[in-house]
């Protein structure tokens, strides 16, 4: 099997946030977060290619959680990372039943983030990896910006790159300046094994995040320069010196930071 080759339209992008906000430095151990979704399989052979290529030595690896959830079946892509000799680790955790009885006041997909992200984090410090990347891109950045305007009153987004609430690990976003069209064009040109609706329980319903989404395309087709000019605008949110965020983006007290979720 060939090494899928990530187009230079998503390498340049990317290398030009990787320098501007500092990403990976020399020696790095890079864990992706891998959900089977188009994003994180972009970003896992993005960071692949750009390990081949690039001045600073950094090794790449992935993780997958696998929350048990029924229509969700990730299982396939041990043999698929296998094959490329990626070093790849596979949690399973039954957290919709952890839900029913520890979930509170939490939706369930704010519970299961939570509890992901924290997964992901222990399987970084029990493997030596000393970097997460996650796959968010600039269409993420842009409907989680509107959506804290639009109900949280704060101008938010996802940062680019920070250091957890506990200082050993550090969280970046190499995709942050890459449209989703360019994921999905290449997912499909490389035909990686993209797992469909990577979570059935979100996917089940219409979300405020589709409707952001929608809102923004239609934007688009009036004006073709919106994505270029959110992003000069929120340049200055994706730095680390903003609090701590959310799953969706919003920003939250320091103290009210669950735990697994910021260190």
């Amino acid at each position: 099997m060939n090494t899928p080759e990530v187009p230079k339209s998503i390498r340049r992008l990317a290398g030009r946030a990787i320098a501007d906000f500092d990403m990976i430095r020399e020696g790095d151990r890079i864990l992706v977060g891998l959900s089977g979704g188009k994003d994180s399989l972009t970003l896992l052979w993005l960071l692949r290619n750009l390990a081949r290529r690039a001045p600073v030595r950094f090794e790449v690896g992935a993780v997958t959680i696998d929350p048990r959830i029924e229509g969700f079946d990730p299982g396939r892509l041990r043999d698929y990372l296998a094959a490329f000799g990626v070093p790849y680790f596979f949690v399973s955790e039954p957290i919709a039943e952890l839900a029913e009885r520890h979930m509170g006041k939490d939706s369930f997909c704010a519970f299961c983030a939570r509890m992901k992200r924290g997964l992901i984090y222990r399987t970084a410090r029990e493997q030596g990896y000393n970097v997460i990347a996650l796959g968010q891109h600039l269409d993420d950045l842009a409907e989680s910006f509107l959506m804290s305007a639009f109900h949280g009153g704060q101008l938010r987004t996802m940062k680019a790159h920070y250091r957890i609430d506990a200082g050993d690990l550090r969280v970046i976003r190499p995709l942050v300046y890459v449209r989703e069209r360019q994921t999905r064009d290449f997912a499909a040109a490389a035909e990686l094994p993209v797992i469909p609706d990577s979570c059935p329980a979100c996917f089940a319903k219409p979300t405020e995040r589709e409707h952001m989404k929608a809102l923004l395309a239609r934007e688009e087709d009036l004006h073709p320069r919106l994505f270029r000019n959110l992003r000069t605008a929120m340049d200055p949110l994706m730095r680390a010196d903003d609090p701590p965020e959310r799953e969706d983006g919003r920003a939250v007290p320091s103290s009210g930071v669950a735990a697994g979720h910021e260190g």
